[in-house]
């Protein structure tokens, strides 16, 4: 089916997904937009109206499947765990966990369809002529296709790419990893003079001169994994070259110059409440950030949660005590929701009235153990993870300063400043209640990381970028070097001959 087609959809719930199986893989979505024909059959689009689909389209990063499935539950951030019978799914779940997918993977699949099907939205921004994109929307079209693209580049190393006046004959180009990393940059560098100047807001859901520059940051952060070569055994030997990691400061510093700076209160950062860190969120309806506490809170909850997803033990043993980010415990008060903590909530379990909870399931109290198998486990095995609080929750976050911040010293650390790297480090413990490091070195740095944005989706990209992807950790042992990169999608292989499969699967 061709996209020179009339659509029109009416609510953001209904969702018109067009497939091009004569030649890829792209699942095109219109969501509240209008795609019409021009009087000699070509393409002809509303500009505004598919940027606002754009916009509403990061809705899909908030659910727990596909993309935020393949950034975390691979990393050692994060588990699982099948309980019982709940949360089996056919193995999805604990296929990711332990590194052992392949290219029939349903995630995999779905996360390269709803990523591309995101690009070439952006393409028909840019592409429209009734009306065309004035100068801002042909800027924040490029940022989010910039986004988008770098999302597939990152997880499967190549992208497809096609123009809305390319026909259902012709098979999409492929870009390679570099390839596509210059592409990315040129859209995001394009589109900078003309995205507006916007300083830290709960509700900054449009892009701006902030998020391309934190974009920028972590492309020229990352650019020596995605510009490695990758051996026969899928293995690489990232180098990182100093003028990228000044690039990483230069951009870093626009940020800062916006006025953006560390949040007072870390958990401000997820609510209604925030103020000085967030540079970009989705807009208001374009998915919902409670998905990230329904998807690990116990049945037995207020809110009664799905009782799925934990932290390992490990991973929360590189917290101190005293370091908020570690938990905050709940102060019951008797208003809602005043017996879940933020956090990791760890231990007894307490409900809105301050009284201990019982598990339903087993008729004892409800009390979080740390170690937590990946089959077979209990159903109040394991550390649960709440940043978005059910009281306060507020829009979901996509780019914050506290990761602009640690690249920036992450660079610092490459350059061989270690001086300056260590007090910004200490410069955001010491906001969060943490005690200051002696020194820091690359461990000590990734360390940081994890302990500041885990469970944001950035954990399996520190990992790579570290080297320590293919370690083991609890319920993973397979060290399959060339799992940094996901397989194409067999389905995606199949329908367009472009397309490589990836070495090692």
């Amino acid at each position: 089916m061709s996209y020179n087609t009339l659509f029109r959809s009416l609510s953001f719930l209904l969702v018109l997904g067009l497939v091009f199986t004569a030649c890829t893989d792209l699942e095109v979505e219109e969501v509240e937009s209008v795609v019409i024909e021009d009087e000699a059959g070509g393409f002809s689009g509303d500009a505004g109206a598919l940027l606002e689909t754009a916009y509403n389209q990061l809705g899909a990063l908030t659910a727990q499947q596909n993309t935020y499935s393949l950034l975390v539950h691979t990393s050692d951030e994060m588990i699982p765990p099948t309980r019982g019978t709940d949360w089996g799914d056919n193995g999805v779940w604990r296929l990711l966990h332990s590194h052992n997918w392949d290219p029939t993977h349903q995630y995999i699949l779905d996360a390269w369809n709803e990523l591309n099907s995101r690009v070439f939205t952006t393409n028909q921004v840019l592409a429209s002529t009734n009306p065309a994109p004035n100068p801002q929307q042909t800027a924040e079209a490029k940022f989010l296709r910039a986004f988008y693209m770098w999302h597939v580049m990152d997880l499967y190393g190549q992208v497809p790419f096609r123009e809305v006046n390319e026909g259902v004959d012709v098979d999409p180009r492929v870009l390679t990893r570099a390839e596509a990393f210059d592409f990315i940059v040129r859209d995001l560098e394009e589109a900078l003079p003309d995205l507006p100047t916007a300083g830290p807001s709960a509700t900054n859901d449009r892009a701006s001169q902030a998020a391309a520059n934190a974009l920028l940051a972590r492309l020229y952060l990352n650019r020596g994994v995605y510009n490695a070569t990758v051996n026969e055994q899928g293995a690489l030997s990232p180098t990182f070259d100093q003028a990228d990691m000044t690039r990483v400061i230069e951009h870093a510093d626009a940020v800062i110059a916006d006025g953006y700076t560390l949040e007072e209160n870390y958990y401000n950062n997820f609510s209604t409440n925030a103020q000085s860190e967030l540079i970009l969120v989705n807009a208001e309806g374009a998915g919902d950030a409670e998905t990230r506490f329904y998807m690990t809170l116990h049945y037995d909850h207020n809110p009664s949660g799905w009782n799925g997803f934990a932290t390992l033990a490990d991973f929360y043993a590189k917290f101190e005590d005293g370091d908020v980010r570690k938990g905050v415990a709940a102060t019951p008060d008797g208003s809602d929701f005043s017996g879940i903590g933020r956090g990791f909530l760890v231990g007894q379990q307490f409900n809105d009235n301050g009284e201990p909870i019982t598990n339903s399931r087993s008729n004892s109290p409800l009390v979080y153990e740390p170690d937590v198998p990946l089959i077979g486990a209990d159903t109040d095995d394991g550390y649960r993870a709440i940043k978005y609080h059910p009281e306060d929750k507020g829009r979901y976050v996509q780019l914050r300063y506290g990761d602009v911040h640690l690249m920036k010293a992450e660079a610092l650390l490459r350059n061989g400043q270690n001086a300056e790297a260590l007090a910004m480090v200490n410069e955001l413990r010491a906001v969060r209640g943490a005690s200051p490091l002696a020194s820091l070195d690359e461990a000590s740095m990734l360390d940081e990381r994890g302990r500041e944005l885990y469970w944001e989706g950035t954990r399996r990209i520190d990992q790579i970028r570290f080297g320590t992807f293919a370690d083991t950790w609890a319920e993973k042992t397979t060290t399959d070097p060339f799992r940094i990169i996901y397989p194409i999608p067999q389905q995606a292989i199949d329908s367009n001959p472009n397309l490589e499969q990836n070495p090692g699967y």
